[in-house]
């Protein structure tokens, strides 16, 4: 990935935080990783947009989560069984299953604590099993 401001942290300071911070970081952290493959496919700026919406919505990261699953190891899944325990001080947006959406932060929370971690590479093999494409680390 390549854009950091400062230096990873460890797994132990990256799990101490809470399962929504990490989700918060790994949002934006996945919707680049998208939207750079979009870019590689060569699209318009309209069709990357739609594109784009089938992969950060709720429904489609419950269904990369569920995907992925199996290839996580301990660690992994212990962040995602957080990811998919968190309850944000809202509810699931009206347009979202509930449960696709706390898997959706499960996965946010997993790629976040990758990124925060600096673990750049698992998360580009990751994204490479969703998306098929083209990243290059």
């Amino acid at each position: 990935m390549g854009l950091r401001l400062y230096d990873p942290v460890g797994p132990h300071e990256a799990a101490m935080l809470n399962a929504l911070q990490l989700a918060y970081i790994g949002d934006t952290v996945w919707e680049m990783i998208v939207r750079g493959e979009m870019i590689h496919r060569g699209l318009s700026v309209h069709h990357m947009h739609s594109a784009c919406v089938g992969y950060v919505n709720a429904h489609g990261q419950a269904l990369f989560l569920r995907d992925i699953t199996p290839l996580l190891d301990a660690e992994e899944a212990d962040i995602v069984r957080r990811g998919r325990n968190a309850h944000a001080h809202h509810p699931s947006p009206k347009n979202q299953n509930p449960e696709d959406y706390a898997a959706s932060t499960a996965f946010e929370a997993l790629i976040g604590y990758l990124y925060l971690c600096g673990r750049e590479e698992r998360i580009l093999e990751l994204s490479r099993m969703i998306l098929g494409g083209n990243q290059n680390g």
